[in-house]
């Protein structure tokens, strides 16, 4: 049998603390009362049994707390969007070009600090890309999956308007400017450019938070306030890197 999550432990322990405050609160039956002014104790009125239904919800096994606590999970999961799932859906098309963009540090003489940035950009970005596939998955919704020829990105199993573009994500031009480049001028570019890309992230983030109803899931709420931190710092990274190279980097 699992263990039963923190939460539900700590929601038995009250049901039990309650229930063993109610015992010692009720009298047993025919137990004499004695009057505050001295006169002969009475005999308590016998009990009348109880005629309400047990409180929902309310079990002494594990096992049916963790049946409820999974049984809420699993209604939590209906509570969603299609404002959640133009989101999760159209960022792992925008993470998709940025495991592009990163892909081309090794073989574009990107500096050693631009590699590293890129490797962490790709570690990240992969992993957030199978989150949001799962949660689409486990919602029943459709799940793109992401082929990648060279510069381009192609979002199979979705619908077209769910492959569109999404805000800061380069133009096929942009990418075929990145690729000619190399050496320093690729670091300038990728920088500049990869800063474009995250501040569409963190508009895209404010695009979810700002449609009615959007953003109540859990797991929707948690994802995309973790990418609006993650990518605004990055930024701050990526514009401090842009002003070190040697020519100032022409920060946007």
């Amino acid at each position: 049998m699992s263990a039963v999550p923190t939460r539900w432990a700590a929601f038995a322990a009250a049901i039990a603390l309650t229930a063993t405050s109610c015992a010692g609160a009720t009298r047993a039956p025919n137990q004499p009362v004695a009057a505050a002014t001295g006169a002969p104790a009475t005999r308590s009125p016998e009990p009348v049994p109880s005629t309400a239904p047990p409180s929902p919800g309310v079990t002494s096994s594990p096992a049916d707390l963790e049946a409820t606590y999974r049984a809420r999970l699993d209604s939590a999961r209906m509570r969603f969007t299609p404002a959640d799932v133009h989101f999760m859906t159209g960022m792992i098309g925008h993470h998709a070009q940025a495991l592009v963009m990163a892909g081309m540090a090794p073989t574009h003489g990107a500096s050693a600090s631009i590699r590293t940035l890129c490797a962490r950009i790709i570690n990240s970005q992969q992993d957030e890309i199978a989150t949001m596939q799962r949660w689409l998955r486990e919602r029943a919704q459709p799940v793109p999956e992401v082929h990648i020829e060279g510069t381009m990105v192609m979002l199979h199993g979705v619908a077209h308007d769910m492959t569109m573009p999404m805000p800061g994500m380069l133009t096929p031009a942009q990418l075929q400017e990145l690729d000619a480049a190399s050496g320093p001028a690729f670091d300038q570019l990728f920088l500049k450019y990869m800063i474009q890309h995250h501040r569409g992230a963190v508009t895209m983030v404010h695009d979810l938070f700002a449609a009615d109803g959007a953003g109540q899931d859990e797991a929707v709420f948690k994802f995309a306030s973790d990418v609006q931190v993650d990518q605004t710092t990055e930024v701050a990274r990526m514009e401090r890197m842009l002003s070190a190279l040697p020519d100032g980097g022409g920060a946007p």
